[in-house]
This record gives structure tokens, C-alpha cells and sequence, in this order.
């Protein structure tokens, strides 16, 4: 058969397909997602994953009047390839090229901007209620995999659309379990059966002639769960007000096309479970699901090959180490990750302390109120999770934590600019967020050694700190072996220099010093944005004629604005230039290149300050 893929450019062509040229497309789209990803990297196993359910999808609803609501949206490679978006897929991930999750902004296929977990069942609540309220009739369809399902947010959602009336489809895509013997032949038909007209109308039938008659109606719905019970999962769902089909194999298009076709037609909340196989297709991610997960560039022939190169030990690294080293120690240490036990650095550390591990799932709140009621217990969480993850759980941070000034340490993963993710993943707004809780500090390292050390540093005290880095590697300073802590809240002078003082906060002191050379700038590494040493800030800034504050997050609130309060404070007049993340999201792409296109790299910093100070000195 010829290929389908190369005449695709919008999903219509799809809804007349049949199943044969369905698994065609499905086979071209995986081959597609295998061929963009082994040349740009990215997110290979879950979309491997999506393939076929996507393709039904797309064959079933009207997109984009139809609405598709990702959950995360690192699967939706699939869904970009199928709208429009093929030609595209060698520019993924890559600066000025398309996105690696949904964007509004991209294609009028991405109805809802994602990227961080659990806000597909909300907004495609929302979407379909305001369907109803503007009297348009159209369907809206959350796909949200297992892992988000475990937040609180999925279940506040479920919670209020069950009591909605409106056409809404939530598709559970469960990808933790293998296809067991009952996902087959029978439970297809199950499925199909129980998501038809008739099955639907002699249910409620049943329940309207009954309902008379009380003890009559009680009886047939417990039998009618009981049967359900047998043949399908916990009625779970069904309590919350969906109608509950599956589960069902998401892979085979025999079950999906007809089950999504009789659930169109159908009034209400429905629930769909489908049971996926990441990297399906793919034998190797099939194996090795969590390698393929986000892989670099590769050979698909080969597969993933463990580099020869020496490499900089990264800031993860570093932290895993440093925490298996410290629980060694101090039997008191707990780690808690919410879900992010690899991109944490968290493997060691639960291979070596199963008891003292804890991953709550994909629930940030409950993380930080958990190693609240840990810490009032008298032992020392450590709580490892992403800069963008702890914005959503702020009110823990201030309501259990820090109004009770517990001691939790806040390793902070990923602060900064992170490259290919883009603005969803960027720990731009740490800083801001942090300083303005009482009883929180703030660490700045700026290399692997002071990351280690200001840990150190943070699990001394008595009271909540966070530890901000970025990901990746750093200037390349390898730790000492030692647990040796830095003095708290104190910074240093690393290079003497005149009329100009540079005050770095974090990674940034390195192409700060670069920048100091020809400018014969002092250069001060912070290391601390709260609380701020302003003893060592005043002293500079009675010997300077001028002073730069340097960070990697947001300038507005930034360390910055703590160094310009400080200096008003104790009400000395100096020129301070602030340099740090502008108030704009920055796009995906090569970490070098956006810090240099927002003027944060050596040459940068030094145009900056030529700008402001020496060429109007002159």
C-alpha cells in the first residue's frame, strides 16, 4: 500500500480510513516518532505508547471542534505528527522549532498549553461546561496517564464533573501494568457492550421501573455492581458519576475505534481505562521503558550506548551523593520525592535506605505537608523536587512549614534555565517566591563543591531552607568527600577588583569572573540570596563606585531586589544594574544559546556593564 503519512496534513482524511489503513497510519506514525527523536531527543516510550489510541482519536472526534486535553503532553508527539506538524518534528525541542508538550499558541490542536501533570480533567471540565453554557455541541476528551491520576487535583476534578452534565470523555491511560488475559477478546466485547445504546438504555430503564420500588432498586444496582465488578476494576469511578468502560488493550484498534464510537453518543461523564505498553513497537524501550523515557540523540539500529567520554559529574549527581552520604550519618535523614526519583537523583538513595524513602506519587502538596508531619516528629526531611514542581505546592510551604518553622531542606532541581523543556520547566521564580516566607533561606551554589556544602549547610539548621541548582553540569569543581558545611548566610570576595562590583548569586560567578578580567571588576560569590550577607554587601558597596547583582531567575523579587532593599536600608545611595532572567518566558533550546541570547553569558555580562557604567564613565 502506498504511504498515508507523507498526504496527511490535517486529521479529516482520517475519519474515513478503515482499520486497515488505520494500523497502516499507526505503524507510519510510530516509525515517524522513532526516526525525530533518535535525531533531536526527547520523550521516545510514552509516545510509542499513544500511537494507536491517538489514531483512534482522531478517526473518532472532529478536531480540533472536538477538544483533545493532554495530560503532561510529553506523549502528544503523535498527535503533532497527525496535525499538521510532520514536516516540523526534526525542529523539536530545538530553539525557534515546536515545542516538546502541547502549546495554544502552536496549533489550534493544542486546545489546553501543558506540561506538568494532572490539569487535564480540570481544564477539559471547564472546556466542556462552557460548551454547554455557549449552547455548542461538541465533545471534550481528557487523556491523563496513571502516574497523574495519583494527584489531588485529577480527583478534585473527577469530584465536580461527576455532578455536571456534559460531554465530557476522561481516557485513564495506564501504562504501568502489562496486558493481562482479560484485556482480550471477551473483554472487548464487554467493553463495546457496555458502552452501546442498549446497554446504557436498559440500564437506566431498569433503574426508572425499579425506582418505585426502593428495596427492588437497591437490590438490582448492587447486583448490577457486582456484575460489573467482575469483568472490569473497582466501581471507583462509577462513585464519582462516570460512566466507567474498560479496561481495554490501548494498542488494538478493533477495541478502541468502536468502544470511543459507542461512548460519543452517549450522555454524561463517561471514563474510559486503556492499558498501553510504553515503548510499544520498539523493542528496546519495550524492555527498557525508563531509559527510553527521555533519550538523546541515538542510532535506533544500536540503541542508547553508554558514552566513553569523561563527564562533569551533575548537580543531581552531586545531591544523590551527598544524601546518601549525610543519611549514613544521621539516621534522622528521610528523602521524599514527589514521582521523580530518577530526575531527582534519588535511585541510590532508595536502593541503600528503603525505609527511609518516600515517593508520594505526583502530589507536590501532600509531599511538603508530609515531611512536615515528619519533621514534627523530630526527624530531618529532605524534600527533592524541581524548582516549576514546589510552585504548586506554596501554601504547604507556608501554612505547614515555615509559619511552623520546621526544619525541611528543599533540594531544588532544575533552578534556572532548562533548555529543551521551555518555560514550563524553568526554575525561574525560586527566588521571588522563596525570600519573601519568613523563617526560609536560601542557598545559591555556584558549583558542584559549594552544592554539596551548602547542603551540608541547609540540614545543620533548625529551620526550613532550600538549595536551588540547575540541571546539568556546573563549572566542573568536584566535591570534597567530607560533610563539611559553609558558614551560613555568609559570601565571599573571589576576585579584587575597582569602581565595579559584581555580585553573583549561584552558577552565574563564572562567566561573571570572565567578565571581570577586562572590566577589572570585583567579583563577589553570594552564595546566599536570603538571608543576604549584608555585612559583606555594605563593605563592597563602601569601596565601589557601582554595583551589578547577577542571578539565573526572575529579576523582578530576585536577589537583586534583596540586594537594592538591603543597601536602602541602611540607606546608602549606590548605581546597582540588575542582570538576571527578563520578565518574559523564555522559549526551548540550548541552554548556552538562551543564556546568551538574554545576555547572561561572559560576553554578555560584559556588554551590559561597558553599557551602563564605562561608556557613560567615559
Amino acid at each position: 500500500m502506498a504511504p498515508l503519512l507523507p498526504t496527511l496534513h490535517d486529521p479529516a482524511p482520517i475519519r474515513k480510513y478503515d482499520r486497515a489503513q488505520l494500523r497502516q497510519l499507526s505503524d507510519e506514525v510510530r516509525a515517524c516518532v522513532l526516526d525525530n527523536v533518535s535525531r533531536t531527543g526527547g520523550h521516545l516510550s510514552s509516545n510509542l505508547g499513544t500511537v494507536e489510541l491517538t489514531v483512534a482519536l482522531h478517526h473518532v472526534f472532529n478536531t480540533p471542534h472536538d477538544r483533545l486535553v493532554w495530560d503532561v503532553g510529553h506523549q502528544t508527539y503523535p498527535h503533532k505528527i497527525l496535525t499538521g506538524r510532520r514536516e516540523r518534528m526534526p525542529t523539536l525541542r530545538q530553539f525557534g522549532g515546536i515545542s516538546g508538550f502541547p502549546q495554544r499558541t502552536e496549533s489550534e490542536y493544542d486546545t489546553f498549553g501543558t506540561a506538568h501533570s494532572s490539569t487535564s480533567i480540570s481544564a477539559a471540565l471547564g472546556m466542556a461546561m462552557g460548551a454547554k453554557q455557549k449552547g455548542e455541541d461538541r465533545h471534550t476528551v481528557a487523556i491523563i496517564g496513571d502516574g497523574a491520576l495519583t494527584a489531588g487535583m485529577a480527583f478534585e476534578a473527577l469530584n465536580n464533573a461527576g455532578v455536571c452534565d456534559c460531554k465530557l470523555l476522561v481516557i485513564l491511560n495506564d501504562n504501568d501494568m502489562s496486558i493481562s488475559p482479560p484485556v482480550g477478546a471477551l473483554n472487548r466485547y464487554l467493553a463495546q457492550l457496555m458502552s452501546g445504546n442498549f446497554y446504557a438504555a436498559a440500564k437506566n430503564v431498569g433503574k426508572s421501573v425499579l425506582r418505585n420500588a426502593p428495596p427492588l432498586f437497591e437490590l438490582a444496582k448492587r447486583l448490577e455492581q457486582h456484575a460489573k465488578g467482575m469483568v472490569v476494576p473497582a466501581t471507583l469511578f462509577e462513585q464519582f458519576g462516570f460512566n466507567y468502560v474498560g479496561p481495554i488493550d490501548g494498542h488494538d484498534l478493533d477495541s478502541l475505534v468502536p468502544t470511543l464510537e459507542n461512548l460519543k453518543h452517549l450522555d454524561g461523564p463517561q471514563f474510559l481505562h486503556v492499558v498501553t505498553k510504553k515503548g510499544q513497537g520498539y523493542k528496546l524501550a519495550e524492555a527498557d521503558p525508563v531509559a527510553y523515557h527521555g533519550p538523546g540523540k541515538f542510532d535506533p539500529q544500536v540503541g542508547l550506548v553508554k558514552s566513553t567520554a569523561v563527564v562533569k559529574q551533575t548537580f543531581t549527581q552531586v545531591f544523590g551523593q551527598w544524601l546518601c552520604d549525610t543519611a549514613a550519618a544521621d539516621g534522622r535523614l528521610v528523602g521524599i520525592t514527589p514521582a521523580m526519583r530518577e530526575g531527582s537523583g534519588l535511585v541510590e538513595f532508595e536502593k541503600r535506605f528503603p525505609e527511609r524513602y518516600y515517593d508520594v506519587g505526583i502530589a507536590e502538596q501532600h509531599a511538603v505537608t508530609f515531611a512536615a508531619g515528619l519533621a514534627c516528629e523530630g526527624l530531618k526531611p529532605v524534600v527533592a523536587i524541581y524548582s516549576t514542581f514546589l510552585q504548586r505546592a506554596y501554601d504547604q510551604l507556608i501554612h505547614d512549614v515555615a509559619i511552623q518553622n520546621l526544619p525541611v531542606v528543599f533540594a531544588l532541581d532544575r533552578a534556572g534555565l532548562v533548555g529543551a523543556d521551555g518555560a514550563t520547566h524553568a526554575g525561574a521564580y525560586d527566588i521571588p517566591f522563596l525570600r519573601c516566607i519568613p523563617n526560609m533561606s536560601i542557598a545559591c551554589p555556584a558549583d558542584e563543591r559549594e552544592c554539596r556544602q551548602l547542603l551540608s549547610s541547609a540540614y545543620e539548621q533548625n529551620h526550613p531552607v532550600s538549595v536551588r541548582y540547575p540541571r546539568g553540569a556546573g563549572a566542573g569543581v568536584a566535591p570534597h568527600l567530607s560533610l563539611d558545611a559553609l558558614p551560613f548566610g555568609k559570601g565571599e570576595v573571589r576576585r579584587e577588583g575597582k569602581r565595579i562590583a559584581i555580585l553573583a548569586f549561584g552558577t552565574l560567578l563564572y562567566p561573571a569572573l570572565t567578565a571581570a578580567e577586562s572590566l577589572d571588576a570585583t567579583v563577589v560569590n553570594m552564595r546566599w540570596a536570603k538571608p543576604l550577607d549584608v555585612e559583606l554587601l555594605l563593605k563592597v558597596a563602601a569601596t565601589h563606585d557601582a554595583i551589578v547583582t547577577l542571578e539565573e531567575g526572575a529579576i523582578m523579587g530576585g536577589a537583586g531586589s534583596a540586594v537594592l532593599e538591603a543597601l536602602q536600608a541602611a540607606n546608602v545611595h549606590k548605581p546597582v544594574l540588575q542582570l538576571g532572567l527578563p520578565d518574559r518566558f523564555i522559549e526551548h533550546g540550548d541552554p548556552a544559546k538562551l543564556l546568551s541570547g538574554i545576555g547572561l553569558d561572559a560576553a554578555g555580562i560584559e556588554a551590559a556593564i561597558r553599557q551602563r557604567y564605562v561608556s557613560s564613565a567615559g
